[in-house]
């Protein structure tokens, strides 16, 4: 039996402007993750051609020792604390499988992600079979509901109810932007599907909930920080993303080595 939710991200940005945004901001998150030993190490970063379906896979691996629920640590042994990342990224469709080598079959998650230049209205986006789009809860999430991200979570330079894009003029957002969207104004919504498994007497059904709840905090911290990092990342090209990639990669591998973990932000967005 896995734990399945459908959560729903509504953007002021073009899916093909999200494209490059997302990327970016995946770079730049994984540094806010990464020091003193823990964080993320990428080993395989390039193109791949499957069945007819192209795009970038990567291999990361997540050395998250500190930021799994205490009541875990208690009874996994040191290496059950390494999680791996492999994630194929064929926009607008993308898929990422996170796995445990310690739980092997027992543990996965897995986000599957259809983005569409809509407004959050379409059903069954991924095509599941009639029972089992039955099981799936959908969750919208709103990047300007300010009660839903935890104090510690919160920057006024990440909330979009305050920020104003200077190169597009977009925002702030009100709770009522999507009643207020201009014509002009592009929008699209990230269809992210997570199947969640956990096999563990006595632990599975507090872990999945665990594991969803941080993934709804995730998508939420991410795409505020998407939408405020937008004169950031807006007018990049692909190329631009790719070179960004390699810089931050060796980066990322400085600061898991030496320097200090500066919080947690988007841990698997692809």
């Amino acid at each position: 039996m896995v734990n399945i939710k459908e959560y729903r991200v509504v953007l002021p940005v073009s899916v093909e402007e999200y494209q490059v945004g997302q990327l970016y901001s995946v770079a730049e998150a994984s540094k806010n993750e990464t020091g003193g030993g823990e964080g993320i190490e990428v080993l395989i970063n390039e193109p791949y051609e499957t069945d007819g379906e192209k795009g970038q896979y990567t291999h990361k691996i997540y050395h998250l020792k500190s930021k799994v629920p205490g009541f875990v640590k208690m009874i996994a042994p040191e290496g059950a604390l390494t999680f791996h990342e492999k994630a194929w990224n064929a926009y607008p469709y993308c898929r990422t499988i996170v796995t445990n080598e310690y739980m092997k079959d027992d543990f996965m998650i897995k986000i599957e992600t259809w983005h569409k230049p809509d407004m959050g209205t379409l059903e069954n986006v991924h095509d599941l079979d009639e029972e089992t789009w039955k099981q799936v809860e959908v969750v919208p999430i709103d990047i300007t509901a300010n009660e839903e991200v935890a104090t510690a979570d919160y920057k006024e330079t990440e909330d979009p109810c305050m920020f104003h894009s200077t190169k597009t003029g977009r925002g702030p957002l009100s709770p009522e932007w999507m009643d207020e969207l201009k014509s002009d104004c592009p929008y699209m919504c990230a269809y992210k599907l997570v199947t969640v498994k956990f096999k563990w007497w006595g632990l599975q059904s507090k872990i999945e909930n665990f594991i969803h709840k941080q993934e709804k905090r995730i998508f939420t911290n991410f795409h505020r920080q998407l939408f405020c990092w937008i004169d950031n990342w807006v007018g990049l090209t692909m190329e631009d993303i790719r070179r960004m990639e390699e810089e931050t990669q060796k980066e990322l591998e400085e600061l898991r080595i030496r320097g200090p973990v500066r919080g947690m932000s988007a841990a698997h967005e692809q």
